[in-house]
């Protein structure tokens, strides 16, 4: 029988190493902590009040931020160009020389990728790209290609085919011109006149009984006088 002595030690005996644990900071608790009163935050100020410290990144207090002080290159051919933030979009890339290592005929797939070690991840889409030389004839599935490296996957005898359909690369798009707008004809005055010739008989024509009428008004006005 073992002596209790020399026992194996247990998880009860284990403890961190010495000067690497701290106590935890226990604020407010009076002035003889010294971190009493005011908590280590100072005096007055937005940093003194609650909730401050869980202010939005980039916030600056009101002032113009940095980000918005800042010129932007516009457009999505530099990484360091607009938009940034989570509204980028991002592929995955693999060049062709990375589909040397497949045996001829097989069906290289996003999962078959990631299986090899080729991708570490398929959170993003997976572009073909075209650096390097591909002798061998696959046919590769993938979401999008560079137009070098659905030249390149053809050449060898394979297929580049799009997940989700379409072309393997798309033509440019033409820049769109602005319609004109076609001017409203002019309105012809023959139509107008002819319009008008009609009101004009109306009002000549008249109505016949209106002269008697007013004839005999008079001749009544006379009478009485």
């Amino acid at each position: 029988m073992a002596d209790e002595t020399t026992a194996a030690p247990g998880l009860h005996d284990l403890r961190p190493a010495e000067g690497s644990h701290r106590d935890r900071k226990r604020v407010g608790r009076g002035e003889g902590s010294g971190k009493g009163k005011t908590s280590g935050r100072g005096q007055k100020g937005q940093k003194s009040r609650a909730g401050s410290h869980r202010m939005r990144a980039g916030f600056e207090g009101g002032q113009m931020p940095l980000y918005m002080r800042l010129g932007k290159l516009r457009g999505p051919n530099h990484r360091k160009s607009m938009p940034m933030g989570p509204f980028r979009t991002h592929t995955t890339p693999v060049n062709v020389r990375d589909l040397e290592r497949f045996d001829a005929g097989v069906e290289v797939t996003p999962d078959l990728l990631k299986a090899a070690g080729v991708v570490r991840t398929l959170r993003h889409p997976v572009k073909i790209l075209g650096d390097g030389e591909l002798s061998t004839k696959l046919t590769v599935h993938a979401h999008a290609f560079s137009r070098r490296a659905a030249e390149a996957i053809e050449s060898a005898g394979g297929k580049a085919v799009v997940i989700g359909g379409g072309p393997a690369v798309g033509e440019p798009e033409k820049p769109k011109r602005a319609a004109r707008r076609k001017a409203a004809p002019p309105e012809e005055p023959a139509a107008e006149a002819q319009d008008e010739a009609p009101a004009a008989g109306a009002e000549a024509e008249g109505d016949p009984e209106a002269p008697e009428a007013d004839a005999e008004s008079e001749a009544e006005i006379e009478t009485e006088e």
